[in-house]
Parts: structure tokens; C-alpha cells; sequence
């Protein structure tokens, strides 16, 4: 059963704010106003000269218009490139004039974040870092200067240093998710004195500049030996780190009603730390952060009351409201960059349309590092298989984090084994009934909104930046989701684990329904372009789903509608990981005691597959013999009168030699657990068959 967790072969946090495919197509999307398209292309024609200009002024509008032009608009980005504008961006940022520089790097900013992954390789390419390396002790300089005479620091300083400073940080953080090799130049830079200095100076400085300070650690951090190793082995970093945690915690706001912008800040910066420090543990004496348990003590602390306070209904609502506002104003009153424009200059609208974004991508983040955390399977690396080393297993609940070893121990452990075992029986038996104190906030974070997605239609989202944000926030509820009840549903768990009330039998059920609404609501529409993330709902959704079906297994009543969604989301499926999930869950409804039309619905499916080796992949196929075997175990449950009308014992002995065909073909060294796996599949065949063929029933 798969988790949701990072895997270092893959592409890290993916920086772009919104998805191409969400958004209208520039120019084209326009053809329908002939003044727009008027008003923009003689002003992108005359950006573009502008850059060159020999009047700085010029080159300082030009990038301001770039800037304008490039946000949240492909095509027009895509016209831009084509006249080469990343070049001569990266080229304002070695200018003669100070504010030409300040406007180039907020350009190229806002490329890296709006443009993805192709624009941030194409400024590697163009030796972006050669200019950025030497900001650097630049802006290390002057900051400690105004940090230590605060009032030789002239009018402009925050212009010209923070806002400066805050480009800088998120352009490198951007480069840093494009490739191995613009990592591996950038950690050459050595940046994480640069960036501590931020947040160790934290009273004196802007919180946004600091925030991008943090976010551009906690992406540095994130599976970055050189970077996660120096900072976890400073102990004044990880002290300054566990600080920020920690600090105005009489402050804090039980819910997210009342704040202000610096209240929003205070709260993201939080969440990076806390994600910083998960990070870079376990972290060695004599750091104070030595002595804490990161999971228990910070984690839960900090970001479930981020989550539970979060009402994507009345973002949704609010941001509708403000999106009617914003298209109250004149069309060209918007178009308009007479003068010398300020790329900063938006309406109160757009601010709060920031603001209420912002907190979104906080809770999307809160959520994304509650899934590392709740994630139970190591990265699958040769090297710590060899070892041996013991892994931690941490089982995300409402009591806490349940930090339980595998089977190797840990030698060092202070506890006895009987101490240990008179610990976690308690909790285990506690876990069911305090389940809903974490699920519930993350069911309705998974609940869909009237922005969380594009229109099936083709038409653009009304505001693609918060239909961006929301749709990760679906996305990273289930994929935490679907880690921790298939963790609750391991083997080992599931041995001490039973439900001692009515209130933990009837949880199951209301869980599922709620998954399962979320799910409905996405609708079949998966596949056109523009609709990705509601396919990723559907593939993530569908693991949630085994893992619930697993834990109240003969509880759930197999709904005829429902089955039916599962079967065809397994054929149309082309992941074959997306097919065992189906085939495992359905296994799961078909073991319903009393529900005999449901169990031959669901079996019938099952035994289809075996009669298609050339159209069903091995690991589903596996799948589907493991599942009839388990669900016709015991003969005296009332549906096994379909296994015996069905004539399923012929069935099943005739797909034997099908399944020694296919796990002949299983590669030993390649795939040595699929291997292990279908020989295991094979036997419990062959056993099962003469098992039944002895009962002769």
C-alpha cells in the first residue's frame, strides 16, 4: 500500500504558483476584446526596446512592464521569452543604476514563480548566479550596517535592501527546484549564515523578507544533505529555530478570524520553522533543540490549529466577492502604465486577494509536512536496506504522534521491552476513538469549494491563483489522509488495534461518506487538460478509501453506485498502482457479511481479471487473486454461496498456471519484492484451491 511521501529521484517542491493550465491563453484569451489586444501589444513592443534604452529611467519602466505582463499569463510570458527577455532581465541585473537592478530582480522574481520550472532553467542556463552570488555579502554588508545604526540608513533603505533582499532570497529558492545540478551550484554558495541572519534578526527586520528567508531554508533543507547537515549542526540555528516555534505563543489566535497581515506572517514563518526543524532531525547536544520532540512537541502544536482553522467555504466566498469588485474597474484603467508604474501599486482588492492566497499556501504547507510526518515507509535506498537500520514508524492520531519501532528494536533504547509494550498498548487501544480530533479538520479540507478547480468547460478559473492553492489543499488533505489510515491499517497495527465502542464502528462509515463526497463532487472529468489535479484527486482519494475500508472491513455496506465508480476508475486507470488500490478496496466492501448482490458484483469483477493476462498488469493481477482468496476464506460466511453458484473453484484453478506464467516473468534482481510478493500470491493459490476442494461444498 502506497504512501504519499517525498522520493529524492523526483523533481523537489514544485515553485510555480499557478499551473499554465489553469490559466487563459495570454493574447488568445483576449481575442474577444480587440482593445485589449490593442492596448497590449504596442506596450510589450515597446518594453522590450526600453530595456536597452541608455536612460535609466527607460530600462527601470521597461522591467516594471515586464513584471505587469507576466503574471499569471502564459502566452504573453511565452511572447516575451521569444524576444529573449530573460536575457536581458539577467543582464539589468549588473546596471549601473541601483533601482534599475531592484525592478530586474522583482521581474525575474516574478517569472520564476509565475513561469515554473522552464524559465528558472533557462535563467541557470544564462548564468543567473554569477550576479547573484556577488549580492550576496552586498546585502550581508548593508544590512548589518542599518542592523547596527539603524539611522544611517537612508529613505530608501527598504526598497533598495529588503525588497531587494527578498527577490534575491526567492529567485535562488525558485533555481534550487529546477535541477540537481542549479542545487548543487547554489549549495556551492554557502547561503545558510546568509539566511539564518534573517531570521536571527527577526524583531528588526520586514516579516516578509524574513518569511522568504525561512521558505527558501525549508526548501534548502528538504532532502539537501550539505545544506540540512550545516544547519543541524549549529546549535545557535536550530536554537534561533526553535525560538521562532515557540515564541508568542500567548499571542496565538485559536482561530483565523481578527488577524492582520502581520498576524498571517507571524503564523507562515511559524509553520516553515517547524518544517525546517523536521528537517534537519534529529538534531545533536548541546542544541536546546536537542532535547525536543519535534513531532510531538512542535509539530502537532503548531500546525493543527493552522488547519483546524481554516474555512476554504468562506475564502472561496470572499475571494468571489472581491473578484467582482476587481471587475467593476475599467478595463484599460488597469492596462494603463503612463509614466514611471510602481510594480507594487495594486488596489485594496488585489491586496486581500493576496492576503487570503497567503494564508492558503500556509495550510497547504502546514498540511504537506503533517504528511511527511504521518508517512510510515522509509525511501526505498539500497543502502539503509543492506544495514538494516531500524526505522522509525510514526502514526499520525488524535492523541499525538504514536512513535513506534519495527521489529529490529533499537539497541539503545533506555526502556525495557516490557516498559515500552506497557506504553503503547494504551495508546494503540486509545487510537480509534480519538481518530476524529485529527481526521475531521482534514476531511474538510478535502471538501471542494465553488474555486477549486478550472470549470470542465475549458474556460479559465475566475482567480487562478486561489483555485491553484485550493486544489493543493485537496490534494495534500488526502494524500496525509491516505498515509495515515493505511499506517492505522498495517498488519502490525491492526493485531493490537480493535474497536471497543459504537462510536469507533460508526466513525468508519461517516469517514467514508465524507471521503466519498468529496470525491463525487470532483466528478469523471479527469482527463482534459486543465483538470490534473482533479485526477489526482481521484488516485490519492481512492488510497484514503482502502485504508478506511480496511480498518472497518465487514462493517462498510458495498453501495451498487459506488462499486461501479471503482470498477471503471480501475479499467480506465493507466497506473497500475491506481488499479491495486481499487481492486484492494472493492476486496474489502465484497467481505460485508450480508451484503450477497454487492459481494457477487464485486467478485465477479475480480474473476474477469484473471481472464485478461494481456490487458491487466502483474501487480493488479496479483491483486485480484490475493483479494478472492481473502474474501471465500471462510466458508461460512453468508456470501460464500456465491463463490459456490459462481463456480469460482474452476475459475480460480484455471488461472493457476496464468499466475505461475506471470510470476516466472517478475525480474529476481530488478524486482525482488513484486517477485516475492507474486510467489507468496502463487502458493496461497495453490493452498487455498485445495483447501476448498477438501471442504466439498
Amino acid at each position: 500500500m502506497g504512501k504519499s511521501q517525498k522520493k529524492r529521484q523526483m523533481r523537489r517542491h514544485n515553485p510555480m504558483r499557478v499551473p499554465d493550465s489553469h490559466l487563459p491563453k495570454g493574447l488568445d484569451s483576449a481575442s474577444a476584446s480587440s482593445s485589449k489586444r490593442e492596448a497590449i501589444l504596442p506596450i510589450m513592443q515597446k518594453a522590450c526596446f526600453r530595456m536597452e534604452s541608455p536612460d535609466a529611467a527607460e530600462r527601470k519602466w521597461a522591467c516594471v512592464a515586464v513584471s505587469n505582463f507576466i503574471q499569471n499569463d502564459p502566452s504573453t510570458r511565452r511572447l516575451l521569452q521569444g524576444k529573449n527577455i530573460v536575457g536581458s532581465l539577467v543582464n539589468r541585473l549588473s546596471d549601473s543604476d541601483e533601482e534599475v537592478v531592484v525592478e530586474a530582480a522583482g521581474s525575474l522574481r516574478n517569472l520564476c514563480i509565475d513561469g515554473g520550472y522552464d524559465i528558472c532553467a533557462e535563467m541557470y542556463n544564462k548564468r543567473i548566479l554569477s550576479p547573484l552570488k556577488a549580492f550576496i555579502p552586498k546585502i550581508s554588508s548593508t544590512l548589518s550596517q542599518y542592523l547596527e545604526n539603524p539611522k544611517t540608513a537612508p529613505d530608501n533603505a527598504q526598497k533598495l535592501v529588503y525588497e531587494f533582499a527578498d527577490n534575491i532570497i526567492t529567485i535562488l529558492w525558485c533555481l534550487s527546484e529546477t535541477s540537481n545540478k542549479a542545487l548543487d551550484a547554489i549549495n556551492q554558495i554557502g547561503l545558510v549564515p546568509f539566511l539564518m541572519s534573517f531570521l536571527g534578526s527577526k524583531d528588526k527586520l520586514p516579516l516578509s523578507t524574513i518569511t522568504s528567508a525561512a521558505q527558501c531554508l525549508y526548501v534548502f533543507t528538504d532532502d539537501n544533505p550539505p545544506v540540512s547537515g550545516e544547519l543541524r549542526s549549529n546549535g545557535e540555528y536550530t536554537a534561533c529555530l526553535l525560538a521562532i516555534v515557540r515564541g508568542n505563543e500567548e499571542t496565538r489566535k485559536p482561530n483565523g478570524k481578527g488577524k492582520d497581515v502581520s498576524d498571517d506572517r507571524e503564523t507562515t514563518l511559524r509553520v516553515l520553522c517547524t518544517g525546517i526543524l523536521r528537517n534537519v532531525a534529529p538534531i545533536p547536544p548541546p542544541s536546546i533543540a536537542a532535547m525536543v520532540d519535534i513531532d510531538t512537541e512542535l509539530i502537532l502544536p503548531a500546525l493543527l490549529p493552522v488547519i483546524s482553522s481554516a474555512s476554504l467555504p468562506e475564502i472561496s466566498q470572499r475571494v468571489q466577492e472581491l473578484i467582482a469588485q476587481e471587475e467593476a474597474v475599467p478595463e484599460m484603467e488597469k492596462l494603463s502604465l503612463k509614466g514611471a508604474p510602481k510594480s507594487d501599486h495594486k488596489s485594496p482588492a488585489e491586496l486581500e486577494l493576496e492576503l487570503l492566497e497567503r494564508r492558503l499556501r500556509t495550510v497547504q504547507l502546514a498540511v504537506e509536512i503533517l504528511t511527511g510526518v504521518s508517512a510510515t515507509l522509509p525511501d526505498p535506498e539500497p543502502e539503509a536496506e543492506e544495514v538494516g537500520e531500524a526505522q522509525d514508524v510514526i502514526v499520525l492520531t488524535g492523541v499525538g504522534l504514536l512513535d513506534e519501532m519495527d521489529e529490529d528494536g533499537d539497541d539503545e533504547a533506555e526502556n525495557t521491552d516490557e516498559e515500552v509494550e506497557m506504553e503503547t498498548q494504551p495508546q494503540k487501544a486509545a487510537a480509534p476513538s480519538a481518530l476524529p480530533s485529527i481526521i475531521e479538520p482534514l476531511l474538510a479540507l478535502t471538501q471542494l469549494t465553488p474555486l477549486s478547480f478550472p470549470p470542465t468547460a475549458g474556460a479559465a478559473s475566475p482567480h487562478p491563483p486561489t483555485t491553484s492553492a485550493l486544489s493543493a489543499i485537496h490534494t495534500c488533505a488526502l494524500e496525509c489522509l491516505n498515509n495515515i489510515f493505511l499506517s492505522l491499517a498495517s498488519p502490525a497495527q491492526l493485531q493490537t488495534r480493535g474497536f471497543t465502542s459504537d462510536a469507533d464502528r460508526e466513525a468508519g462509515p461517516k469517514i467514508w461518506d465524507a471521503v466519498w463526497r468529496a470525491l463525487s463532487a470532483v466528478g469523471t472529468d479527469v482527463e482534459s487538460a486543465g483538470q490534473e489535479r482533479r485526477r489526482d484527486m481521484w488516485y490519492i482519494g481512492v488510497g484514503v478509501l482502502w485504508g478506511v475500508a480496511i480498518l472497518w472491513k465487514g462493517i462498510l455496506v458495498p453501495q451498487v453506485e459506488q462499486a461501479n465508480v471503482l470498477i471503471q476508475l480501475c479499467a480506465a486507470a493507466s497506473d497500475p498502482a491506481v488499479k491495486v488500490k481499487c481492486i484492494g478496496t472493492l476486496e474489502c466492501l465484497a467481505q460485508h457479511p450480508e451484503s450477497i448482490d454487492g459481494n457477487r458484483m464485486i467478485s465477479q469483477f475480480l474473476v474477469s481479471l484473471l481472464g485478461q493476462p494481456a490487458a491487466v498488469p502483474t501487480e493488479p493481477l496479483l491483486q485480484a487473486a490475493s483479494a478472492l482468496i481473502d474474501i471465500y476464506s471462510d466458508e461460512t460466511v453468508p456470501y460464500d454461496i456465491v463463490f459456490r453458484q459462481g463456480g469460482y473453484l474452476r475459475s480460480l484453478t484455471t488461472a493457476v498456471e496464468l499466475v505461475r506464467k506471470v510470476v516466472r516473468g517478475i525480474d529476481r534482481k530488478r524486482e525482488r519484492e513484486l517477485r516475492r510478493r507474486g510467489e507468496e500470491v502463487r502458493d496461497n493459490l495453490v493452498a487455498f484451491i485445495e483447501y476448498r476442494r477438501a471442504l466439498r461444498l
